[in-house]
């Protein structure tokens, strides 16, 4: 059997050029990374060799439905004049344009998140709209699809000649059949013999980021988007834990409910003293890093305001997210609830019906509402807040007057807080107390926002974003100043995640620093908390600031009382961190555990058992426990 009389040499020249694409791609991204990554001769070969693999396992994958296709296709449409001057040529310049645009869209995917393509690109597939707006605006689009057009063009007639001759070759189907069937045992050998642990050797993620394949990687995200935590982790005794969670999350001003119930943290907290039946603006700020503020060594006077207003005020200076997107956040600050592997619970439509945030004061009569400037289809936020006793207003509510200034996200930071100032002044004519909670947008590629703001034009990127978001911010809090309602109100400001999530460690630690910051003149003295805490922790802190006692069945605790556990938990879709005494504990698919030692740059594998590491698995075991089961389902 040789090739040279085949039809498949057809596949063989495109697995060339695929080949060479991604080696090509390879050596760009590693020159690019060359200070992140060690210089040695041991880490190329790993990241070439390991890279060469999950190319050739891409491309052998992929090939299979056009074996099967060579296999049927009979010979004398497979000769035709229709097939070798029209159908096959279209089909390889739409095959080499695919590819080429694919290694472009991979290259600024990396500039944007340092990783191959992972779960996000899953979500920019679904949320065509923004994201096809949002790399309109962000990219010359233009110049860049002509390039791309060129280059496939450029390949097609370099090719010509040969594909021409391969259409030419006389082949009888049993010599195809044992070309597809070699194919085929390749697909199942490369299916069992190829996986997710074979990039993850090194302890540098830029290094395993840089050995993986990104069209490989992407149906493995699509494959993973949400993961049975008791097969991929490693897990410990539900009753043990179960007692240990108990013990790390009811403080004493609670007292549990149920106390035989399986990580069952249903309790009655009762925060002593009259209760505050005070107006709550809670503003979720996109990407907000607690580096863009002067007090975390920021030089460039991006947060003028914020670095002055952030000192009259409760400020939280050792404070985490605990994901990398939006929709973790917006979960973690709403729920009190760990992030769990996966999509976050906010995109399951089947998620059990948790108590939120929103739910305690809407209890108590106020108008609780989710204020977004952007689609609230995005990532499924306006089902999720809707269904937990929300009422939302997102741009589609907005009138035209409205609506100054929008990009690819939505409408402008100013536009968002100028709605949210009509809402309240709506309440407070009606004699009812409120509760809204915003998410902003303006600080996110393509960073546009109405020009003559601030002295860094509109479009040049994220430092303009962040100087866009603190000047929209000053001008909301000086415009509520004058509001009759503005006495009576906490303004709470937090960030959803950080700017950049991806460095050398699986979890970088400095990567998920945010601010947390309560502003109430007439109950909140100035001052500065630096207990390590996380999202988790906002809602208990936020109602014991407001003297609320309530049933609940949150994970977090107030962060002010004295007998709090101190912690952060930080995670990615599949990489689960419990951070405590400058330790941080990684649980990973394939029950891998590590452990990482400020500052956090090396991992080290976990043998044995340590109380750090019960206390992560605590956490993590018993969320996915609780959505498992519908545990602690307070409605």
């Amino acid at each position: 059997m040789r090739a040279g009389k085949s039809r498949h040499r057809i596949i063989f020249l495109f697995a060339g050029i695929a080949l060479a694409g991604f080696t090509l791609l390879r050596a760009l991204l590693v020159a690019a990374n060359w200070s992140e990554i060690g210089h040695s001769a041991k880490v190329l070969l790993y990241i070439f060799t390991v890279g060469l693999t999950y190319d050739v396992a891409f491309i052998i994958y992929f090939s299979l439905f056009f074996s099967f296709i060579l296999l049927v296709l009979p010979e004398r449409f497979y000769k035709s004049r229709l097939n070798s001057y029209f159908l096959t040529p279209a089909i390889a310049f739409l095959l080499l344009y695919g590819f080429y645009f694919t290694l472009l869209a991979e290259w600024f995917f990396w500039d944007e998140f340092h990783t191959r393509f992972n779960f996000i690109a899953i979500d920019y597939l679904v949320y065509c709209h923004e994201v096809t707006r949002n790399i309109y605006e962000s990219y010359p689009l233009f110049p860049l699809l002509s390039g791309v057009f060129l280059a496939a063009a450029a390949s097609l007639w370099g090719i010509g000649k040969r594909l021409r001759e391969y259409l030419a070759i006389t082949e009888p189907r049993s010599h195809r059949a044992v070309w597809s069937a070699v194919l085929a045992i390749a697909t199942v050998a490369v299916y069992f013999l190829v996986g997710q642990p074979l990039h993850e050797q090194s302890l540098n993620n830029y290094c395993n980021e840089l050995a993986a394949n990104g069209p490989y990687q992407m149906v493995a995200a699509f494959r993973n988007n949400e993961l049975d935590y008791r097969c991929f982790y490693a897990l410990g005794d539900d009753l043990r834990l179960s007692r240990r969670l108990k013990k790390l999350v009811v403080q004493g001003n609670s007292h549990l409910l149920h106390h035989g119930g399986l990580y069952d943290l249903e309790r009655m907290t009762v925060n002593p003293g009259p209760e505050k039946r005070m107006n709550v603006f809670l503003v979720t700020v996109e990407s907000l890093s607690a580096r863009y503020l002067k007090r975390f060594g920021e030089r460039r006077n991006i947060t003028p305001f914020m670095d002055r207003w952030f000192r009259q005020g409760l400020f939280f200076t050792n404070f985490y997210a605990t994901g990398t997107r939006t929709v973790r956040g917006l979960e973690a600050i709403s729920l009190s609830f760990p992030p769990t592997p996966g999509r976050s619970l906010i995109k399951r439509p089947e998620s059990p019906g948790f108590q939120t945030l929103g739910e305690v004061f809407a209890r108590r009569g106020y108008d609780v509402a989710f204020i977004y400037g952007g689609r609230g289809f995005f990532d499924n936020m306006n089902s999720f807040f809707s269904r937990h006793g929300y009422r939302c207003v997102d741009q589609g509510d907005f009138s035209g007057e409205e609506k100054t200034f929008s990009n690819a996200w939505g409408l402008c930071d100013e536009d968002l807080f100028a709605r949210a100032l009509v809402e309240a002044d709506r309440d407070h004519e009606r004699g009812r107390p409120f509760f809204f909670q915003l998410m902003t947008t303006s600080n996110h590629k393509p960073f546009t926002y109405p020009p003559g703001r601030i002295d860094i034009p509109s479009g040049h990127g994220r430092s303009g974003g962040v100087k866009y978001t603190d000047y929209a911010l000053r001008k909301f809090i000086s415009a509520a100043k004058t509001k009759p309602w503005f006495a009576n109100t906490v303004f709470v400001v937090v960030a959803d995640h950080c700017a950049h999530s991806a460095g050398r460690a699986g979890l970088p630690v400095a990567r998920y620093h945010i601010p947390l910051f309560f502003y109430a003149p007439a109950l909140i003295p100035p001052g500065e908390i630096d207990k390590l805490s996380s999202q988790i922790d906002l809602a208990p802190t936020l109602l014991g600031l407001l003297h609320i006692s309530c049933r609940n069945a949150f994970f977090g605790g107030d962060v002010r009382r004295p007998d709090f556990h101190s912690r952060a938990l930080i995670a990615n879709y599949v990489k689960l961190g419990l951070l405590e005494d400058d330790r941080l504990m990684v649980l990973s698919i394939h029950r891998q555990i590590t452990e990482q030692k400020k500052p956090y740059c090396e991992s080290a594998r976990v043998r044995g058992r340590s109380g750090l590491l019960s206390d992560c698995q605590a956490f993590y075991q018993g969320a996915d426990y609780v959505v498992r089961n519908k545990v602690n389902a307070v409605r």
